[in-house]
Protein backbone atom coordinates (compact mmCIF):
# COMPACT_ATOMS: atom_id res chain seq x y z
CA UNK A 1 0.00 0.00 0.00
CA UNK A 2 2.70 2.26 0.93
CA UNK A 3 4.85 1.58 -2.19
CA UNK A 4 2.10 2.25 -4.55
CA UNK A 5 1.25 6.14 -2.74
CA UNK A 6 5.03 6.97 -2.92
CA UNK A 7 4.90 5.15 -6.77
CA UNK A 8 2.14 6.87 -8.01
CA UNK A 9 3.80 10.58 -6.31
CA UNK A 10 7.22 9.32 -7.99
CA UNK A 11 5.48 8.66 -11.17
CA UNK A 12 3.52 11.41 -11.81
CA UNK A 13 5.88 14.07 -10.28
CA UNK A 14 9.16 12.75 -12.44
CA UNK A 15 7.13 12.47 -15.50
CA UNK A 16 5.93 16.17 -15.18
CA UNK A 17 8.91 17.90 -13.81
CA UNK A 18 11.86 15.85 -15.62
CA UNK A 19 10.14 14.71 -18.92
CA UNK A 20 7.13 17.25 -19.60
CA UNK A 21 8.54 21.06 -18.30
CA UNK A 22 12.25 20.88 -20.00
CA UNK A 23 9.78 20.67 -23.35
CA UNK A 24 8.41 23.97 -22.31
CA UNK A 25 4.73 22.85 -23.09
CA UNK A 26 1.81 25.22 -22.69
CA UNK A 27 -1.97 25.33 -22.74
CA UNK A 28 -2.71 28.86 -24.20
CA UNK A 29 -0.84 31.47 -22.56
CA UNK A 30 -0.28 29.07 -19.58
CA UNK A 31 2.71 27.29 -19.09
CA UNK A 32 2.42 23.37 -18.79
CA UNK A 33 4.61 23.41 -15.28
CA UNK A 34 5.04 22.29 -11.87
CA UNK A 35 2.10 25.05 -11.25
CA UNK A 36 -0.63 23.19 -13.53
CA UNK A 37 0.87 19.78 -12.02
CA UNK A 38 0.38 21.11 -8.22
CA UNK A 39 -3.70 22.08 -9.52
CA UNK A 40 -4.33 18.37 -10.56
CA UNK A 41 -2.50 17.08 -7.26
CA UNK A 42 -4.84 19.37 -4.55
CA UNK A 43 -8.06 18.51 -7.09
CA UNK A 44 -7.38 14.97 -6.35
CA UNK A 45 -6.61 15.91 -2.36
CA UNK A 46 -9.56 17.59 -2.10
CA UNK A 47 -11.64 15.28 -3.78
CA UNK A 48 -10.79 12.50 -0.96
CA UNK A 49 -12.68 15.26 1.75
CA UNK A 50 -15.70 14.51 -0.29
CA UNK A 51 -18.14 13.86 1.88
CA UNK A 52 -19.18 10.62 0.17
CA UNK A 53 -16.15 9.26 0.30
CA UNK A 54 -15.68 9.66 4.19
CA UNK A 55 -19.19 8.02 4.46
CA UNK A 56 -17.93 5.25 2.23
CA UNK A 57 -14.38 4.96 4.03
CA UNK A 58 -16.05 5.24 7.18
CA UNK A 59 -19.05 2.98 6.80
CA UNK A 60 -16.68 0.25 5.24
CA UNK A 61 -14.25 0.55 8.03
CA UNK A 62 -16.85 0.09 11.41
CA UNK A 63 -18.08 -2.88 9.21
CA UNK A 64 -14.91 -4.58 8.57
CA UNK A 65 -13.83 -3.51 12.50
CA UNK A 66 -17.26 -5.14 14.17
CA UNK A 67 -16.40 -8.46 11.79
CA UNK A 68 -13.26 -8.97 13.75
CA UNK A 69 -10.58 -7.19 11.05
CA UNK A 70 -8.07 -4.87 10.73
CA UNK A 71 -8.78 -3.04 7.95
CA UNK A 72 -6.15 -0.78 6.78
CA UNK A 73 -6.15 -0.74 3.39
CA UNK A 74 -10.20 0.37 2.66
CA UNK A 75 -9.37 4.22 1.73
CA UNK A 76 -6.64 2.77 -0.28
CA UNK A 77 -8.46 0.65 -2.50
CA UNK A 78 -11.69 2.75 -2.67
CA UNK A 79 -9.25 5.84 -4.16
CA UNK A 80 -7.62 3.74 -6.45
CA UNK A 81 -10.96 2.41 -8.41
CA UNK A 82 -12.31 6.16 -7.75
CA UNK A 83 -9.16 7.47 -9.88
CA UNK A 84 -9.06 4.57 -12.39
CA UNK A 85 -11.91 5.92 -13.79
CA UNK A 86 -10.53 9.44 -14.07
CA UNK A 87 -7.81 8.26 -15.25
CA UNK A 88 -9.75 6.20 -18.10
CA UNK A 89 -11.64 9.57 -19.63
CA UNK A 90 -8.23 11.47 -19.32
CA UNK A 91 -7.20 8.64 -21.77
CA UNK A 92 -10.16 8.73 -23.77
CA UNK A 93 -9.97 12.45 -24.04
CA UNK A 94 -6.55 11.87 -25.19
CA UNK A 95 -8.38 10.31 -28.97
CA UNK A 96 -11.42 11.73 -28.79
CA UNK A 97 -11.58 15.47 -27.97
CA UNK A 98 -9.99 16.84 -31.06
CA UNK A 99 -13.18 17.19 -32.84
CA UNK A 100 -13.87 19.74 -29.57
CA UNK A 101 -10.96 21.91 -30.45
CA UNK A 102 -11.98 25.51 -31.17
CA UNK A 103 -14.89 24.86 -28.34
CA UNK A 104 -12.09 24.13 -25.72
CA UNK A 105 -9.88 26.83 -26.80
CA UNK A 106 -12.44 29.13 -26.96
CA UNK A 107 -12.59 30.54 -23.07
CA UNK A 108 -15.45 32.75 -24.11
CA UNK A 109 -17.42 29.41 -26.37
CA UNK A 110 -20.79 27.87 -25.87
CA UNK A 111 -19.55 25.13 -24.47
CA UNK A 112 -17.47 26.76 -21.89
CA UNK A 113 -20.30 29.15 -20.78
CA UNK A 114 -23.29 26.09 -20.87
CA UNK A 115 -20.70 23.52 -19.22
CA UNK A 116 -19.41 25.78 -16.34
CA UNK A 117 -22.87 26.99 -15.81
CA UNK A 118 -24.79 23.47 -15.41
CA UNK A 119 -21.46 21.44 -13.84
CA UNK A 120 -20.78 24.37 -11.01
CA UNK A 121 -24.64 24.61 -10.45
CA UNK A 122 -25.17 20.40 -10.37
CA UNK A 123 -21.95 20.25 -7.91
CA UNK A 124 -22.98 23.13 -5.61
CA UNK A 125 -26.67 21.99 -5.05
CA UNK A 126 -26.06 18.47 -4.96
CA UNK A 127 -23.47 19.06 -2.12
CA UNK A 128 -26.40 21.19 -0.37
CA UNK A 129 -28.29 17.97 -0.87
CA UNK A 130 -25.70 15.79 0.86
CA UNK A 131 -25.37 17.94 3.83
CA UNK A 132 -29.03 17.85 4.54
CA UNK A 133 -29.31 14.45 4.53
CA UNK A 134 -26.54 14.06 6.38
CA UNK A 135 -28.05 17.15 8.95
CA UNK A 136 -31.04 14.33 9.29
CA UNK A 137 -28.47 11.63 10.36
CA UNK A 138 -26.79 13.81 12.72
CA UNK A 139 -30.20 14.43 14.85
CA UNK A 140 -30.61 11.07 14.74
CA UNK A 141 -27.45 10.24 15.88
CA UNK A 142 -27.97 13.30 18.82
CA UNK A 143 -31.13 11.36 19.35
CA UNK A 144 -28.92 8.02 20.29
CA UNK A 145 -27.10 10.50 22.46
CA UNK A 146 -29.78 11.73 24.41
CA UNK A 147 -31.60 8.32 24.80
CA UNK A 148 -28.07 7.14 26.17
CA UNK A 149 -27.95 9.90 28.93
CA UNK A 150 -31.02 8.91 30.02
CA UNK A 151 -30.03 5.22 30.68
CA UNK A 152 -31.39 4.02 26.77
CA UNK A 153 -28.91 2.97 24.38
CA UNK A 154 -30.01 0.94 21.15
CA UNK A 155 -26.95 0.28 19.16
CA UNK A 156 -28.76 -1.20 16.03
CA UNK A 157 -30.82 2.67 16.02
CA UNK A 158 -26.78 3.82 15.36
CA UNK A 159 -25.90 1.39 13.04
CA UNK A 160 -29.10 2.26 10.73
CA UNK A 161 -28.39 5.57 11.12
CA UNK A 162 -24.55 5.61 10.24
CA UNK A 163 -25.68 3.37 7.31
CA UNK A 164 -27.98 6.14 5.76
CA UNK A 165 -24.99 8.54 5.20
CA UNK A 166 -23.76 10.31 1.88
CA UNK A 167 -25.92 10.61 -1.14
CA UNK A 168 -24.02 7.79 -2.98
CA UNK A 169 -23.81 5.71 -0.02
CA UNK A 170 -27.96 5.63 0.24
CA UNK A 171 -27.76 4.60 -3.59
CA UNK A 172 -24.29 2.03 -3.49
CA UNK A 173 -24.90 1.11 0.19
CA UNK A 174 -26.37 -2.54 -0.63
CA UNK A 175 -23.29 -3.39 -2.56
CA UNK A 176 -21.19 -1.50 0.10
CA UNK A 177 -22.31 -3.46 2.71
CA UNK A 178 -21.22 -7.03 0.48
CA UNK A 179 -17.50 -5.93 0.70
CA UNK A 180 -16.16 -7.94 3.23
CA UNK A 181 -12.25 -7.65 2.57
CA UNK A 182 -10.45 -4.01 1.83
CA UNK A 183 -9.93 -5.18 -2.00
CA UNK A 184 -13.48 -5.16 -2.64
CA UNK A 185 -14.08 -1.38 -1.97
CA UNK A 186 -11.52 -1.16 -5.36
CA UNK A 187 -15.29 -2.07 -7.60
CA UNK A 188 -17.43 0.73 -5.14
CA UNK A 189 -14.64 3.30 -6.29
CA UNK A 190 -15.34 2.98 -9.62
CA UNK A 191 -19.21 3.07 -9.44
CA UNK A 192 -18.51 6.42 -7.03
CA UNK A 193 -16.13 7.80 -9.98
CA UNK A 194 -18.98 7.24 -11.95
CA UNK A 195 -21.11 9.51 -10.34
CA UNK A 196 -19.03 12.74 -10.97
CA UNK A 197 -20.64 14.13 -7.77
CA UNK A 198 -18.24 17.16 -7.33
CA UNK A 199 -16.44 19.39 -9.59
CA UNK A 200 -13.18 18.13 -9.44
CA UNK A 201 -13.15 15.61 -11.53
CA UNK A 202 -14.65 17.59 -14.07
CA UNK A 203 -12.35 20.42 -13.17
CA UNK A 204 -9.44 17.97 -13.92
CA UNK A 205 -10.81 16.54 -17.26
CA UNK A 206 -11.13 19.97 -18.29
CA UNK A 207 -7.67 20.65 -17.18
CA UNK A 208 -6.68 17.20 -19.67
CA UNK A 209 -8.77 18.30 -22.66
CA UNK A 210 -7.47 21.86 -22.86
CA UNK A 211 -3.52 20.23 -22.68
CA UNK A 212 -4.75 17.31 -25.87
CA UNK A 213 -6.20 20.54 -27.66
CA UNK A 214 -2.95 22.45 -27.04
CA UNK A 215 -0.97 19.28 -28.95
CA UNK A 216 0.54 18.28 -25.82
CA UNK A 217 1.82 14.73 -25.34
CA UNK A 218 0.33 12.03 -24.50
CA UNK A 219 2.86 11.60 -21.27
CA UNK A 220 2.05 15.26 -20.43
CA UNK A 221 -1.62 14.70 -20.68
CA UNK A 222 -1.62 11.67 -19.04
CA UNK A 223 0.48 13.17 -15.94
CA UNK A 224 -2.55 14.97 -14.89
CA UNK A 225 -4.57 11.95 -13.61
CA UNK A 226 -1.80 10.39 -12.04
CA UNK A 227 -1.25 13.31 -10.21
CA UNK A 228 -4.57 13.71 -9.23
CA UNK A 229 -4.68 10.07 -8.09
CA UNK A 230 -1.78 10.62 -5.96
CA UNK A 231 -2.96 13.36 -4.02
CA UNK A 232 -6.34 11.12 -3.93
CA UNK A 233 -4.87 8.34 -2.79
CA UNK A 234 -2.73 9.97 -0.51
CA UNK A 235 -5.49 10.98 1.69
CA UNK A 236 -8.00 8.67 1.53
CA UNK A 237 -5.48 6.46 2.29
CA UNK A 238 -4.21 8.10 5.63
CA UNK A 239 -8.03 8.64 6.33
CA UNK A 240 -8.95 5.14 5.98
CA UNK A 241 -5.72 4.04 8.59
CA UNK A 242 -7.01 7.39 11.15
CA UNK A 243 -10.68 5.40 10.66
CA UNK A 244 -9.15 2.31 11.53
CA UNK A 245 -7.36 3.33 14.91
CA UNK A 246 -10.53 5.99 15.99
CA UNK A 247 -13.00 2.85 15.27
CA UNK A 248 -10.29 0.63 17.24
CA UNK A 249 -11.00 3.34 20.26
CA UNK A 250 -14.53 3.92 19.71
CA UNK A 251 -15.60 0.16 19.73
CA UNK A 252 -14.49 0.14 23.39
CA UNK A 253 -17.38 1.85 24.90
CA UNK A 254 -20.86 3.07 23.21
CA UNK A 255 -20.06 6.67 24.36
CA UNK A 256 -17.10 6.40 22.67
CA UNK A 257 -18.91 5.32 18.97
CA UNK A 258 -21.26 7.91 19.68
CA UNK A 259 -18.99 10.33 19.90
CA UNK A 260 -16.94 9.76 17.21
CA UNK A 261 -19.70 9.53 14.91
CA UNK A 262 -21.29 13.25 16.34
CA UNK A 263 -17.95 14.31 15.29
CA UNK A 264 -17.07 12.71 11.59
CA UNK A 265 -21.48 13.48 10.57
CA UNK A 266 -21.19 17.10 11.56
CA UNK A 267 -17.73 17.40 9.61
CA UNK A 268 -19.06 15.51 6.67
CA UNK A 269 -22.20 18.57 6.98
CA UNK A 270 -20.08 21.37 7.40
CA UNK A 271 -17.75 20.14 4.43
CA UNK A 272 -20.38 19.86 2.31
CA UNK A 273 -21.84 23.58 2.72
CA UNK A 274 -18.46 24.62 2.99
CA UNK A 275 -17.77 23.88 -0.99
CA UNK A 276 -21.34 24.09 -1.90
CA UNK A 277 -22.00 27.77 -1.22
CA UNK A 278 -18.47 28.55 -1.92
CA UNK A 279 -19.53 27.42 -5.97
CA UNK A 280 -23.28 28.45 -5.78
CA UNK A 281 -22.42 31.93 -4.54
CA UNK A 282 -19.42 32.06 -6.97
CA UNK A 283 -21.51 31.43 -9.64
CA UNK A 284 -24.35 33.58 -8.75
CA UNK A 285 -21.80 36.61 -8.67
CA UNK A 286 -20.26 35.77 -12.03
CA UNK A 287 -23.35 35.40 -13.88
CA UNK A 288 -24.92 38.77 -12.87
CA UNK A 289 -21.68 40.85 -12.46
CA UNK A 290 -22.11 41.24 -8.62
CA UNK A 291 -19.12 43.45 -7.30
CA UNK A 292 -18.44 44.60 -3.91
CA UNK A 293 -15.69 43.01 -0.97
CA UNK A 294 -18.48 39.97 -0.18
CA UNK A 295 -18.91 39.10 -4.08
CA UNK A 296 -15.16 40.07 -5.23
CA UNK A 297 -14.02 36.99 -2.93
CA UNK A 298 -16.36 34.66 -3.80
CA UNK A 299 -15.54 35.00 -7.57
CA UNK A 300 -12.45 35.02 -7.37
CA UNK A 301 -12.28 31.93 -4.62
CA UNK A 302 -9.39 29.54 -5.77
CA UNK A 303 -11.75 26.17 -5.01
CA UNK A 304 -8.16 24.35 -5.44
CA UNK A 305 -7.05 25.65 -1.99
CA UNK A 306 -10.10 24.32 -0.13
CA UNK A 307 -8.74 20.80 0.05
CA UNK A 308 -5.94 22.67 2.39
CA UNK A 309 -8.87 24.30 4.45
CA UNK A 310 -10.49 21.19 4.63
CA UNK A 311 -7.65 19.73 6.22
CA UNK A 312 -6.58 22.05 8.34
CA UNK A 313 -10.82 22.21 9.39
CA UNK A 314 -10.35 18.65 10.61
CA UNK A 315 -7.10 19.08 12.15
CA UNK A 316 -9.42 22.19 14.37
CA UNK A 317 -11.97 19.85 14.72
CA UNK A 318 -10.39 17.05 16.00
CA UNK A 319 -8.21 18.81 18.72
CA UNK A 320 -11.24 20.63 19.93
CA UNK A 321 -13.32 17.22 20.11
CA UNK A 322 -10.50 15.29 21.62
CA UNK A 323 -9.90 18.64 24.33
CA UNK A 324 -13.92 18.38 24.73
CA UNK A 325 -13.66 14.71 25.61
CA UNK A 326 -10.73 15.20 27.91
CA UNK A 327 -11.76 18.15 30.08
CA UNK A 328 -15.20 17.54 29.86
CA UNK A 329 -14.44 14.16 31.33
CA UNK A 330 -17.30 12.46 29.37
CA UNK A 331 -16.33 9.05 29.36
CA UNK A 332 -15.68 9.66 33.36
CA UNK A 333 -19.18 10.86 33.90
CA UNK A 334 -20.67 7.94 31.55
CA UNK A 335 -18.61 5.27 33.54
CA UNK A 336 -20.22 6.62 36.68
CA UNK A 337 -23.50 6.84 35.43
CA UNK A 338 -23.46 3.02 34.48
CA UNK A 339 -22.25 1.97 37.76
CA UNK A 340 -25.12 3.66 39.58
CA UNK A 341 -27.84 0.71 40.18
CA UNK A 342 -31.08 1.23 38.67
CA UNK A 343 -33.29 2.25 42.07
CA UNK A 344 -30.23 4.86 43.09
CA UNK A 345 -30.32 6.40 39.56
CA UNK A 346 -34.49 6.76 39.10
CA UNK A 347 -34.20 8.53 43.43
CA UNK A 348 -31.26 10.45 42.17
CA UNK A 349 -33.40 12.12 39.18
CA UNK A 350 -36.51 12.16 41.59
CA UNK A 351 -34.20 14.63 44.05
CA UNK A 352 -33.07 16.06 41.07
CA UNK A 353 -36.68 16.62 40.04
Amino acid sequence: MTATVIGLHVVGWVTLLAIVVPGHYSIGTQTFGAGIGITAYTLGARHAFDADHISAIDNTTRKLMADGKRPLSVGFFFSLGHSSVVFILAVLLNFGIRTLDEQVKNDNSGLHNVTGIIGTGVSGAFLYVIALLNVIILVGILKVFRDMRAGRYNDEELEAQLDKRGLMNRFLGPIARRADAPWKMYPIGLLFGLGFDTATEVALLVLAGSAVVSGLPFYAILSLPILFAAGMCLFDTIDGCFMNFAYDWAFAKPVRKVYYNITVTGLSVFVALFIGTIELLGLVGQEYHLSGGFWSFMVGFDINKAGFVIVGIFVVTWIAALAIWHFGKIEQKWDARQAVPASDGTAELARRG
